[in-house]
Order: structure tokens, then C-alpha cells, then sequence
């Protein structure tokens, strides 16, 4: 029994820089209705959560550019920068 042999699957080009800016968007939205709604002092680790969620969004929009610029590099053919 020789079945031909599918091909390798590519992976998916997307917009990373949307999803995590939406991503922040939301979690910077979720901080400023906590911050007018007040939740009760047992509850003080939502606001936390959404200004973790805000500085982890700020960090994978630098580094999704950081990768995406180093990428687009090396399509020029300039050479792998040495670690």
C-alpha cells in the first residue's frame, strides 16, 4: 500500500501585531472600568492582573518587531547577526 506522501503544511503568515495590540487594548480597557467600578479589597489582585496583562502586551509588541525586523533582514540576504 504506497500512498503518495502530503505535502509538509506551511505555517500561517499572520498579524501578530494586531492580536497582541487588541489583546492590550482589552486588558487596558478591563483596567479602567476596575478603576472606576472599585472592586471590593479581597479583590485588589484584578487591577494587578489587567496591569500584568498591559505590561506582558508591551513586551510581545517589542519583541514581535524586534523578530519581524531581524526577519525582513535576513530576506535582503544581509547575514544572521552573531548571538
Amino acid at each position: 500500500m504506497n500512498q503518495p506522501r502530503p505535502q509538509d503544511l506551511q505555517p500561517l503568515r499572520t498579524n501578530d501585531t494586531a492580536t497582541i495590540l487588541v489583546g492590550t487594548v482589552l486588558w487596558a480597557v478591563a483596567l479602567v472600568v476596575l478603576l472606576v467600578v472599585r472592586p471590593a479589597p479581597e479583590n485588589q489582585w484584578w487591577i494587578w492582573t489587567c496591569v500584568s496583562g498591559i505590561c506582558g502586551g508591551v513586551f510581545g509588541l517589542w519583541f514581535v518587531r524586534r523578530r519581524d525586523r531581524r526577519d525582513s533582514s535576513r530576506e535582503e540576504g544581509e547575514p544572521a547577526p552573531l548571538p
